[in-house]
């Protein structure tokens, strides 16, 4: 179980990294303020998304327009023509009359007759600024009306755009008197006619209820806001539309009785300015500030807005927009950090190693649209979820994955170039053709190396003990290959096959790979050492060269495909290779003629090779003179005739398969690395056979397989062959070493 989860948690490592890190940094920036713009401008545009609603039949706007300040010949109503216009109102029985008009002092001859007016006029509501926006002062109510207790209060919450987002349903004043406002005073006198009236709630008694709607209190962190002033009792205005989205009349067209009978009866009327020159006009979400001139609202109008989302919440259950607690916002925050982390994390790869997935691509597309779609649906039903701070969770965990692709992108060429060299991999990598699939002919030279006989020294290891033997046999194997520049194409067990010229082609690509078979060679005497050191056996390594032209290229399909090699030249290299013994290079025709008189052969022979037709000459290399000048070091070995014949079985290999034949003879003499064998049976030279000795042990146990390779036919006159060992048993090694030295002390 703890393997699992720990297998896990590598697997998913970005995601748990990267998501509660994403998600913290844009919790931090958001309880910094840093989001707030960017919030709110989320926030009104699903204002201006939202359908427009139909228009709010129960409020009437009696606006004074340009055209009415034209026609009376000044900026402000008299208090004559006030109080003539609320009286032709008054005709018509509306059931509340809002004057959004301040109207502290008296204004002339008119102050008698308005006076009278407000007296005789109980359902008329003024106003008063109490606590006033930016440089704006408290203003003063009509003290007619005021001593009536006719006031509340017009003050509208500014944001820091400038924007009318909020509205007061209470104020405290200086002296710590609470104010109602203007458009709950007024919703309230409509709602009581219905037999609504205020009362605290039920869910909690410091809010507000009229009838299906509780009024939540807006809070400093509510939504977008963090560390907003939330004085007072303040609600977030739920706007019905954008400017002009109720019916307005204007001033003059009352006065001259112009509007039709019964058009504002048992409606609420609010009467106030909506000339642009009286400069009572205010920002709301609906104000674009991107394109163009933002339009404006006027103050009257917000006024209604409020009226009317408080006669819709009471009456009808319109939402009211509210918000989540902070710890939910905190969370929510951290999923969408998760799915940008997840999203991008899975398929990180699927469009390769430098470039981010299309998956990916779609699925941050997908989570950021489904985001959206579920703050817009949301909002509808009257709910403000943070937009922009998941928005930026997702964006930011998917950047940090790429930047994470990027940075690793050097690491992984780095693990790439274990399998290839820097060459191949900038190839793959760095060019338009790297990874198209297919090929060009092109002439290369190929060195293919082998262990000799490690099969049968691997059947008595330990599969740890071969993976470290090869280990230790190849790494400085591959820092040879590098320093020559050839190519590592495959590594197939204890077999290396190498590339000379298959990306980049130059003059001496036969001769850089003789050089690198010699140094190879050499290099086995410290690999042997290492080996000895940590109790493993000696191995010894066979190299076949050839030259000739062959197909380069990707080969496989769009899902799976590998730089390599085709042609009929890589398995005559591998023949080749077959032909040796251990310490051996061997060469073909084509190669030497490449190199030239700079090689230096110890002998020729001519081979027939499986499934070619014709015989072809092979060429032992002893070492390459020139610029590399590096040679095989070579010990004559002398043969030393064994006190007693040793009696023994042998069968012919045939590739991969053992002769079913068991053929017999003896071996006369030994070397450290070889025998001669006295048979009837004659074996053509470079064949490989499996031989077992026909003596007995001291401890009475069977001696192990011994392999060889036939070097030669005896020359003189003996039927038999020469061999030398590929596969030494340790037991038989003991016992050879044994006999060798008798047999020299006779």
């Amino acid at each position: 179980m703890r393997s699992k989860l720990k297998k896990l948690i590598w697997e998913w490592r970005g995601l748990l990294i990267t998501a509660p890190s994403i998600a913290g940094l844009v919790i931090i920036s958001r309880a910094a303020g840093l989001l707030v713009p960017f919030e709110l401008a989320a926030y009104d545009q699903f204002f201006r998304l939202r359908p427009l609603e139909p228009i709010d039949s129960r409020i009437v706007i009696v606006g004074m327009t340009e055209s009415d300040i034209q026609k009376i010949g000044r900026a402000t109503l008299s208090d004559e023509l006030l109080a003539e216009l609320i009286e032709k109102l008054k005709q018509q029985q509306p059931t509340a009359i809002g004057l959004d008009i301040f109207r502290d002092l008296p204004e002339g001859t008119g102050a008698q007759k308005l006076a009278k007016v407000f007296q005789s006029t109980p359902n008329l509501i003024g106003i008063r600024k109490v606590v006033g926006n930016g440089n704006d002062a408290p203003i003063n109510p009509p003290p007619v009306l005021n001593k009536l207790g006719q006031v509340s209060a017009s003050d509208l919450p500014l944001d820091a755009d400038n924007k009318i987002r909020r509205y007061f349903l209470y104020l405290q004043t200086k002296d710590s008197k609470i104010i109602t406002s203007f458009g709950l005073r007024l919703a309230e006198i409509y709602l009581k006619k219905l037999g609504i009236v205020a009362k605290p709630s039920a869910v909690n008694p410091n809010y507000l209820q009229l009838g299906k709607a509780v009024f939540i209190r807006f809070q400093e962190n509510d939504g977008g806001y963090v560390r907003t002033n939330a004085q007072g009792y303040q609600i977030l205005l739920n706007y019905k539309g954008p400017a002009n989205s109720f019916k307005t009349v204007s001033v003059t067209d009352v006065l001259d009785n112009k509007i039709p009978p019964d058009s504002i009866k048992k409606r609420i009327v609010l009467i106030g300015s909506t000339a642009q020159s009286k400069k009572d006009f205010f920002f709301t979400p609906y104000s674009n500030t991107l394109i163009g001139i933002p339009d404006e609202t006027s103050g009257v109008e917000i006024h209604a807005n409020v009226i009317s989302q408080i006669l819709s919440a009471a009456l009808e259950g319109r939402p009211l927009i509210q918000s989540w607690a902070e710890p939910l916002e905190f969370l929510w925050i951290f999923a969408w950090s998760v799915v940008g982390a997840a999203v991008s994390w899975k398929w990180r790869y699927a469009g390769g190693v430098a470039n981010f997935s299309f998956p990916s691509v779609v699925g941050i597309l997908l989570a950021g649209g489904s985001l959206f779609a579920i703050c817009y649906l949301a909002f509808l039903s009257g709910w403000w979820i943070p937009f922009v701070p998941p928005a930026l969770a997702i964006a930011g965990s998917a950047i940090a994955i790429i930047s994470y692709i990027a940075y690793s992108a050097g690491g992984i060429r780095q693990v790439f170039s274990r399998y290839l060299t820097d060459e191949v991999v900038a190839t793959l990598l760095e060019t338009p053709e790297g990874l198209k699939l297919g090929g060009e002919r092109r002439k290369i030279t190929i060195l293919l190396s082998d262990l000799r006989g490690f099969s049968a020294v691997s059947e008595r290891l330990p599969p740890e003990k071969v993976v470290e033997m090869l280990n230790i046999y190849l790494a400085p194997m591959t820092d040879v290959i590098a320093k020559y520049q050839g190519i590592i194409d495959d590594l197939i067990g204890d077999a290396v096959l190498v590339l000379f010229g298959s990306l980049t082609q130059r003059v001496d690509d036969a001769e850089r790979a003789i050089a690198c078979a010699v140094a190879m060679q050499q290099a086995m005497i410290s690999v042997n050492e290492q080996l000895e050191r940590v109790g493993l056996p000696k191995i010894q390594m066979g190299i076949g060269i050839n030259t000739g032209e062959v197909v380069v290229g990707n080969i496989g399909s769009q899902k799976h495909a590998k730089y390599t090699v085709i042609g009929s030249p890589i398995n005559l290299a591998s023949r080749i290779e077959s032909y040796t013994v251990g310490g051996e290079i061997l060469i073909s025709e084509a190669t030497l003629k490449d190199v030239g008189d700079i090689v230096q052969i110890h002998k020729s022979m001519e081979v027939q090779p499986k499934g070619f037709d014709e015989a072809i000459a092979i060429h032992e290399v002893n070492g390459i003179a020139g610029r590399y000048n590096l040679f095989l070091s070579r010990e004559e070995e002398i043969l030393i005739s064994v006190q007693e014949e040793i009696p023994i079985e042998f069968r012919l290999i045939q590739g991969k398969r053992i002769d079913d034949r068991l053929l017999t003879g003896s071996l006369v003499k030994l070397s450290v690395n070889g025998g001669e064998v006295r048979s009837q049976y004659l074996v053509e030279p470079l064949n490989n056979i499996k031989i077992k000795l026909l003596i007995p042990t001291e401890t009475g146990e069977k001696l192990g397989d011994l392999y060889a390779k036939v070097t030669g036919i005896l020359t003189d006159g003996t039927a038999g062959f020469y061999i030398r060992f590929t596969v030494v048993p340790p037991d038989m090694a003991t016992m050879f070493s044994r006999m060798i030295t008798d047999a020299s002390g006779r």
